[in-house]
């Protein structure tokens, strides 16, 4: 008869997938991996996935993937319990990583846009602001995008499983273009394009379509925002709060992206009347 610790060797790792203020597509980009999917589950257990299955397993788990953000006191609680039973937890998309578009109510009052809504929003339990899961909990690894690339999402998940730091591309969106053979559409159209401070991993989508880029992958290492900011509003001609709303789409939250917004925010707020672009007021509730 083998030994538990023979077993307990023999046993696959468990998976989880958890999902909080998000859309589900990140989730979904896991089920589309398919066939890549049924090979990933024989040698891993998937043990809670509610998009997938209704059958949860105990945990713990090795690995935790997490799509979404925190907007509520709940799910603040929640991810507390998630990171207590993870060996592992890497986060998955926009949301989870810089808050996702819903942190567009980091500039504004999220009791008003409630009274907007709702009939009656004093029974709403929900926070201010919608935050990156790594302002509450340690994160092992982000996985950006909105939603991720599903090739990206098996690497990273076969490198947790097999010890190793994921391999991912760090250049932008530019060398994807270049790769694609695609003519550059801000110095061929003067098309306002993300792509040079963009995390790779869309194989260039917009762009191949002379679409300028919207930044889906977040910053990538080391972008010079500040500067493509100023190609924006030189070269190209945009309207500053044209520059603003660019930086302030998928990945609102993320560092990169939300510093050049407030750098460039009181030329979009002398510029625009538009009562909808957030002012100074509401950079500084963002920053508390």
């Amino acid at each position: 008869m083998a030994s538990g610790r023979d077993a307990k060797r023999r046993a696959k790792p468990k998976l989880a997938v958890w999902k909080f203020a998000s859309c589900d597509g990140c989730q979904l980009s896991l089920l589309d991996c398919e066939d890549e999917l049924l090979a990933l589950a024989e040698v891993i257990t998937i043990a809670n996935f509610a998009e997938a299955s209704s059958r949860v397993l105990p945990g713990p788990y090795d690995l935790s993937l997490v799509e979404g953000s925190i907007t509520t006191p709940h799910d603040a609680e929640r991810i507390a319990t998630v990171r207590a039973s993870s060996r592992f937890l890497v986060t998955i998309g926009a949301c989870a990583t810089a808050g996702g578009i819903q942190a567009l109510r980091n500039f504004g009052d999220v009791n008003e846009f409630a009274a907007y809504v709702y009939a009656r929003p004093e029974y709403l339990k929900t926070l201010a602001t919608s935050t990156a899961i790594a302002a509450h909990v340690k994160v092992d690894y982000e996985l950006h995008g909105c939603p991720i690339n599903k090739h990206q999402l098996l690497e990273v998940i076969q490198a947790f499983l097999h010890g190793h730091h994921p391999q991912l591309p760090a250049h932008s969106v530019c060398v994807e273009c270049k790769l694609a053979g695609n003519v550059c559409v801000m110095v061929a159209h003067g098309t306002p394009c993300l792509g040079p401070v963009t995390h790779a991993g869309c194989g260039a989508l917009c762009p191949s379509y002379n679409r300028g880029c919207y930044g889906c992958y977040g910053p990538k290492e080391t972008p010079n925002v500040p500067a493509l900011g100023r190609h924006f509003l030189g070269p190209l001609g945009q309207k500053p709060q044209t520059l603003v709303r660019a930086l302030r789409t998928y990945n609102t939250g993320a560092e990169a992206f939300l510093d050049a917004s407030r750098r460039f925010q009181p030329l979009a707020a002398a510029a625009s009347s538009d009562p909808e672009l957030p002012g100074p007021s509401g950079d500084r509730e963002a920053g508390k």
